[in-house]
């Protein structure tokens, strides 16, 4: 498969080597996000940009590739399933009833037919000496619902986090909700050490790869956490070919895009942004796979969801908001790193460390009555966080550096504007 296929050819005493954008020589072509050749430390670009250019009985790349891939050993399975032994703090499940028990119980009697209600119109046609404005009026008294045209509506749309998070009735149960279910549904930490053929640098080309997919079809934020929290669940369980890590990215960001958006990408365009190495078909198996694993779990609160629900508490600005996001986005390619914390403790350090950033108090009493969380609660995590974002400018994965470089989001990862804080203070 072309394009596709991590290859370990590479030595690792060359090092990560600086591969040139192909993309601007194609300013004709129909643009399209394609994974492309990846290695253990680079993405190398196919010199391509969408179908068509191949010569007529000259097979393309990825023809050549996938035909190669494709000839795998018979007993070399795609996927095989982690069996764990099981922890001792585990329940064990409730026993089930057999069929057989329940035959002895009573059946429910039918429900009482209650006599149909004569509709009110029927009646007054039956009786013509009633006034029509007596009509109205009892009619409109017995309206369930009766509209106030005395309060204005508001016509102008409101802000989607806003809808989400200003309830304030129920805001301190959400969150108190989401604390506890942020302990479950999540992905084992050191799942890549059992994985006998990807790496942790293969998984980080492959969310860079998806963040300009996301960013192509202009997905919200939380796809993309969404999509990667998929992916590293489906890891935790199943050994995965380093030919089949695409096809299991692309189907959870087309999962992940069908819970999440309005109007989600068709299944063609996620066969389509593989470059065709894999077919709609295989997505759709691919996907039906990922929930059985998943146990159809998919509400799952990420990182995106907690950084959203305290900037909208501590009333940030459009700087504070990008820088958070961006700093939590960074989490997303460091695998080995980041998978021990929960998501709140990650959104309250990439919120520390952006405020920091910004000359302002770090963590001021008022959001540890909000969110219950004191400084000493993530400074490791913070401190993590730290050389993550010192780092991120050299790093070979740069997908979310140019998207905040962009005036969108306010050029928050251009390091000439906001540098990143060489020390850290010691927090206790």
């Amino acid at each position: 498969m072309s394009n596709s296929v991590f290859t370990d050819h590479d030595s690792e005493n060359q090092g990560p080597r600086r591969v040139k954008n192909i993309r601007a020589t194609f300013q004709g072509a129909t643009k399209r996000t394609v994974l492309g050749t990846i290695t253990n430390q680079v993405r190398v670009q196919p010199f391509r940009a969408a179908k068509g250019n191949e010569q007529v009985g000259q097979p393309g790349e990825n023809v050549i590739a996938r035909q190669k891939t494709n000839c795998l050993p018979e007993d070399k399975q795609h996927f095989t399933i982690f069996v764990d032994e099981p922890s001792v703090h585990e329940l064990k499940p409730a026993a089930r009833v057999p069929i057989s028990t329940l035959k002895d119980v009573a059946t429910l009697k039918p429900a009482v037919a209650l006599p149909s209600r004569v509709p009110l119109s029927s009646v007054f046609l039956e009786t013509p000496d009633v006034s029509i404005e007596c009509l109205e009026s009892i009619e409109e008294a017995e309206s369930p619902m009766v509209l106030d045209t005395s309060v204005e509506i508001e016509k102008k749309p409101r802000d989607r986090e806003a809808i989400i998070l200003s309830v304030p009735e129920y805001a301190e149960d959400i969150y108190a909700y989401l604390r506890t279910a942020e302990l479950k549904n999540r992905p084992k930490p050191g799942y890549m050490k059992k994985q006998q053929d990807i790496t942790s640098s293969m998984k980080s080309i492959l969310i860079d790869w998806l963040v300009e997919v996301a960013e192509e079809y202009k997905l919200h934020r939380e796809t993309l956490f969404l999509a990667v929290n998929y992916i590293d669940r489906f890891l935790s369980q199943m050994s995965v070919l380093r030919g089949k890590l695409q096809l299991v990215g692309a189907a959870s960001m087309f999962l992940a895009a069908k819970y999440e958006e309005i109007y989600p990408p068709d299944v063609g365009e996620f066969a389509y942004i593989t470059d065709d190495t894999y077919t709609k078909k295989q997505v759709l198996r691919m996907e039906h796979l990922i929930l059985k694993v998943l146990s159809f779990d998919v509400a799952v609160p990420t990182v995106n969801w907690f950084c959203e629900d305290f900037l909208k508490r501590c009333d940030a600005d459009d700087i504070l908001k990008s820088l958070t996001f961006f700093l939590s986005e960074l989490t997303l390619m460091d695998t080995d790193t980041y998978l021990k914390y929960i998501p709140s403790v990650i959104a309250a350090s990439s919120l520390c460390l952006a405020r920091f950033s910004l000359h302002m108090e770090p963590w001021p009493e008022s959001l540890v009555r909000s969110f219950g969380y004191e400084v000493g609660h993530f400074v490791e995590c913070l401190h993590d966080l730290h050389n993550t974002y010192k780092q991120a400018e050299s790093s070979p994965q740069q997908a979310v550096m140019e998207k905040y470089k962009s005036l969108k989001h306010n050029e928050v990862s251009n390091y000439q504007k906001y540098p990143p804080p060489l020390n850290m203070p010691l927090f206790s």
